[in-house]
């Protein structure tokens, strides 16, 4: 990397001043004690800043990634114990090497795996539920039951539980960092916030919750993990890789597009899987890029990489201190989560999908739905829509439409769409259909010019279906016959039927689609 210039200076530490809280609170949410968020937030970025290829991504603990490993830890061991820590260490390796595989082996379009539908119906869901986790807090209250929406719901219906102190906390730490936005993007309303009201839990011996106990220690590095439950957590490993990965990787191409920069989905890969496994070595949890304080990063003017590496050091060097947090008011951390992910609760966008497109926002609304229902184990909600998106698109690739019309006594079709073994049924009943719509036509015309492919197997089939027609009598021709269709058309039919003859072929067309075919 080349040298740090003075905004990578500014913009790793502006980022440090407001990663420090975050990163205490966004532990709560992945179900760790407060101060493993610390340890998420010091190395990783520090190791992954040389591998990026934006100079503006910043890694450490989010909100989303978070979520997820709480989902995928609960029931596995009891929150917040020693057990538990290591098992979120064990599931950050399981993602950091999934992510380094994938960008070793090239795999970068795992970006955009996951369609439009699906990240929206599940970052609204996740959303609600990173909000819905953090209300006790807020409010002050210890509720009698479990689950996130169970615990967010008890709060609501029992005002006379609520703390009126919590709630002076949590109104003024959204006032504090929503309106320090509005001053000025680097001025430090969280830190502030931080700072203000753990001298004031401090001095006034305020009797609330608190984060509590936050052992001031250098980190410590160590691959003691409890490998026995790899296969429990492989599966949940895997998803969050994939799933976590499309924050990093908008954001790298949102401001590469903006600045007109190159950026890599393979080094993001790489980078981040580096991350994962420095975040499991330090005793951590997964850990991903965050959107706000990468723009935040951005702003303050970095230039280069180094603004991560600087951000990492800030935090290393703040790790000695963080027993003088130990005051700080739950309701304060409850306030930062909720002003850093309201803005991701979005269901306006799923209600215009219904007027544009019902199935994908069908998509949307399966994945939203199932993320809340399946709470905590949220990762089940993105595979249900994964698993929608691509049932739909299977639907859709089975569906041939076509229009037909009579010319004189010759019917004339007009597939669209993709042809392949198993549309070409659908294909078949269209053709029976016209035939008995127009009895006394002699001919039939098939015209490819709206076909989007057709495949190997869908030829045949369709080959099948023109000898039978033939056999009954009518002359059929095919026009307007793709270069690929040609190709494997002529397999079975070429010299009839309007399809070229073989030998009319190219010799690297006729190897292309006969010889792997007659070998």
């Amino acid at each position: 990397m080349p040298r740090p210039t003075a905004g990578d200076i500014v913009a790793g530490i502006s980022v440090a001043l407001v990663l420090i809280p975050q990163s205490l609170a966004y532990a709560e949410i992945a179900g760790v004690p407060p101060y493993v968020g610390l340890f998420a937030a010091a190395l990783p970025p520090l190791i992954a800043a040389p591998f990026m290829s934006s100079p503006y991504l910043q890694t450490g603990p989010v909100a989303l990634t978070s979520l997820l490993t709480f989902g995928a830890l609960s029931g596995l061991e009891a929150v917040g114990t020693d057990d538990y820590v290591k098992a979120a260490a064990l599931l950050a390796l399981i993602v950091g090497v999934t992510r380094l595989l994938l960008g070793l082996l090239r795999m970068g379009t795992v970006a955009y795996l996951m369609s439009q539908p699906v990240l929206q119906g599940f970052t609204t869901g996740a959303a609600i539920l990173i909000v819905s986790s953090q209300l006790p807090s807020m409010f002050g209250v210890a509720p009698e039951t479990d689950g996130v929406l169970e615990r967010a719901w008890w709060t609501i219906v029992h005002p006379g539980e609520w703390s009126s102190v919590a709630i002076v906390l949590t109104l003024t730490t959204v006032v504090v960092v929503l309106g320090s936005r509005r001053i000025h993007n680097l001025f430090p309303g969280v830190l502030l916030m931080v700072v203000g009201a753990t001298v004031w839990s401090e001095v006034s011996d305020y009797d609330g919750m608190t984060i509590g106990e936050l052992p001031g220690d250098f980190l410590s590095l160590s691959l003691d993990l409890p490998f026995g439950k790899f296969s429990d957590l492989i599966i949940p490993g895997v998803v969050i890789a994939l799933v976590g990965f499309a924050e990093p990787a908008s954001i790298s191409r949102t401001f590469a597009a903006a600045d007109r920069i190159p950026w890599s989905a393979n080094r993001e890969l790489i980078s981040s899987g580096i991350a994962n496994v420095t975040s499991a070595i330090s005793g951590a949890f997964p850990v991903g890029g965050s959107f706000s304080r990468s723009s935040l990063n951005r702003f303050a003017g970095a230039r280069s990489n180094w603004s991560g590496a600087i951000t990492g050091i800030v935090v290393i060097a703040a790790l000695p201190l963080a027993s003088n947090l130990e005051p700080l008011p739950r309701a304060v951390l409850g306030a930062v989560v909720f002003t850093a992910v309201y803005r991701l609760i979005q269901p306006a966008p799923i209600f215009r999908m219904w007027r544009q497109s019902a199935p994908q926002a069908a998509i949307a609304t399966g994945t939203f739905v199932a993320t809340l229902a399946f709470s905590p184990n949220v990762e089940r909600g993105v595979l249900l829509g994964v698993a929608l998106a691509i049932g739909f698109h299977l639907y859709r690739e089975m569906r041939v439409d076509h229009a037909h019309e009579l010319d004189g006594d010759t019917i004339v079709i007009w597939p669209s769409g993709v042809v392949w073994f198993a549309s070409t049924p659908a294909l078949e009943d269209a053709f029976r259909d016209a035939v008995r719509e127009h009895p006394d036509a002699r001919a039939i015309r098939i015209d490819f010019a709206n076909c989007g492919r057709l495949d190997y197997s869908g030829a045949s089939t369709l080959s099948e279906t023109i000898t039978d027609l033939t056999g009954e009598g009518y002359d059929v021709t095919i026009v307007n016959i793709p270069t690929h269709a040609q190709r494997s058309l002529a397999v079975f039919l070429g010299g009839s039927h309007g399809v070229p003859a073989l030998d009319e072929l190219s010799a690297a067309e006729r190897y292309q689609w006969v010889a792997p075919w007659r070998r």
